[in-house]
């Protein structure tokens, strides 16, 4: 005679990350939530009061880690892909990332707006063609490419915050316009 075995299947070991995340994700919203507690409701432009956004995406983290939570528990993402990339972390990528968000935090007062955030997608977009194995990354032409990039993008962003946003945003001249 065998003996009846449990009628609930374990959880896999893969379903376990999941979960943690799941509580993460829930533990964030109901942060959020606690802090929105302290903001003021008072009704402004559009009858919006400047509660309304954090208790929004509050309620939305909350539900969201709860479906990720459930999902886990449940027996985990069903259709999960498999990872692609390397097996271990590409350092060296990393240290081109941080170095560019490091110092566009440090230089941005310094440097002016536009510059800073060519210099960070610069060194970003460096370090990801690193990491993906992408030929030519110390190519003059590749440098000259990214750095032009870089300034169409922040130019403009720097341009509609302080023109259209009347948002001051640290500028190489004071003339507004860089």
């Amino acid at each position: 005679m065998t003996t009846p075995e449990s009628s609930a299947p374990a959880q896999p070991a893969a379903t376990w990350p999941q979960t943690l995340v799941g509580v993460g994700v829930l533990l964030t919203g109901l942060a959020l939530a606690f802090g929105a507690i302290g903001i003021s409701s008072e009704a402004g432009y559009g009858g919006v009061g400047p509660n309304f956004l954090p208790w929004l995406v509050s309620v939305v983290l909350v539900l969201c880690g709860g479906w990720i939570l459930w999902e886990a528990r449940t027996g985990g993402f069903r259709e999960l892909d498999a990872p692609s990339g390397a097996e271990h972390a590409y350092w060296p990528g990393f240290v081109w990332v941080s170095a560019g968000l490091l110092l566009n935090a440090a230089l941005i007062t310094t440097l002016g707006f536009i510059l800073s955030c060519t210099l960070c997608y610069l060194l970003a977009v460096q370090g990801l063609r690193r990491a993906s194995g992408q030929g030519g990354v110390n190519s003059p032409r590749t440098w000259l490419i990214d750095i032009v990039t870089g300034a169409l993008i922040s130019a403009p962003v720097f341009w509609m915050f302080t023109q259209f946003l009347a948002i001051n945003l640290p500028g190489l001249t004071s003339t507004g316009w860089f």
